[in-house]
């Protein structure tokens, strides 16, 4: 089932997985790729995507759904732990009009933090040496 039709090979994470655009990468295995949101809604915020072409969770293949949650749950505990989260906020959008912007499956893994503020989805694009640097502690987690 599809919400928004046909998968489009020339999405933004697509092109990240064939090398064309660069990530802040925080991990990769056969099933998942993760990386640092662009635009996050908290330090940490951190994208978890399928390497399999789908559009949204809906459409995703069922018998490929335990590996690439395998790898999200991996990536989200060393999320929490690297930024030394007091929760986390786990997020995914199917069509555009539940907020979905890129049309490619992905979760969002947002550390939340006691008394802090949540930004707003795609607000404001994050700092280039903070996004590294929260890459870097995540993946040393991940070890």
């Amino acid at each position: 089932m599809s919400l928004d039709g046909t998968y489009d090979p020339q999405n933004i994470f697509a092109k990240i997985l064939r090398q064309e655009v660069p990530c802040f990468k925080v991990f990769e295995d056969d099933v998942a790729l993760a990386f640092m949101d662009l635009f996050p809604q908290t330090n940490g915020h951190t994208l978890v995507i399928p390497k399999a072409a789908s559009r949204n969770f809906l459409d995703f293949p069922a018998d490929a759904l335990g590996t690439y949650m395998q790898s999200a749950q991996r990536v989200a505990q060393a999320v929490t732990k690297a930024m030394r989260a007091d929760g986390l906020r786990v997020m995914q959008f199917n069509g555009a009009p539940s907020g979905q912007t890129v049309f490619h499956l992905h979760f969002h893994l947002i550390p939340v933090f006691e008394g802090g503020a949540t930004g707003m989805h795609a607000a404001q694009r994050g700092d280039d040496e903070t996004l590294k640097a929260n890459a870097a502690k995540i993946a040393a987690a991940l070890s």
